[in-house]
């Protein structure tokens, strides 16, 4: 039996860089398929080296969706309620690394207030320098959360059955990362 090697995330304070960097949701809508979206204003840092962190914040405003009237739900007190809290939160306690660059996430993330903690898994890609000098390294991440424990309980049934939306949420997070300037 063989034991896995940890790797470490090089010692230094990341910034995202958020040219290369999503933050998605997906939901299955109607039983039938996923309506994914994303975030286009966060702003996520990482320090790294022996006990490496990740925490970082997400406007709920800046959600995509160019459908007015979904947007203004999704916003609303029925869903993130984002003038209440406009900001989902996530500070990690744990980042592990394995040698081969999984990675183990663990940490609080904050949806309306409701702080629970949640576990995600990925890939981990020190990416050395870029082509202006600076070391990068990169994040690949993915979770399924149940809306419900974070207050997001809105749903209706279907006339033919089932509800218009599931509950569990896939989150996927893909994060390039800089090094601040020393």
């Amino acid at each position: 039996m063989s034991t896995q090697t940890k790797q470490e995330i090089p010692v230094g304070s990341y910034t995202v860089d958020p040219v290369h960097s999503s933050i998605g949701f997906a939901i299955f809508h109607n039983g039938i398929s996923p309506f994914r979206s994303t975030f286009e204003d966060y702003s996520i840092t990482l320090t790294g080296g022996e006990t490496p962190k990740l925490e970082g914040s997400v406007e709920v405003a800046s959600i995509a969706i160019t459908e007015e009237m979904l947007k203004g739900h999704l916003l609303s007190p029925d869903f993130f309620d984002a003038e209440e809290y406009p900001q989902v939160r996530f500070t990690s306690s744990g980042l592990d690394v394995a040698d081969d660059g999984s990675v183990q996430l663990k940490g609080e993330l904050e949806i309306r207030g409701e702080k629970h903690e949640v576990e995600a898994t990925g890939k981990f890609a020190p990416l050395g320098k870029d082509l202006g000098g600076s070391a990068r390294v990169g994040f690949s991440l993915a979770t399924t959360v149940d809306r419900r424990s974070f207050g997001l309980v809105w749903n209706a049934d279907l006339p033919s059955g089932g509800e218009v939306l599931d509950y569990d949420v896939s989150i996927a997070v893909e994060l390039e990362f800089v090094a601040a300037a020393e």
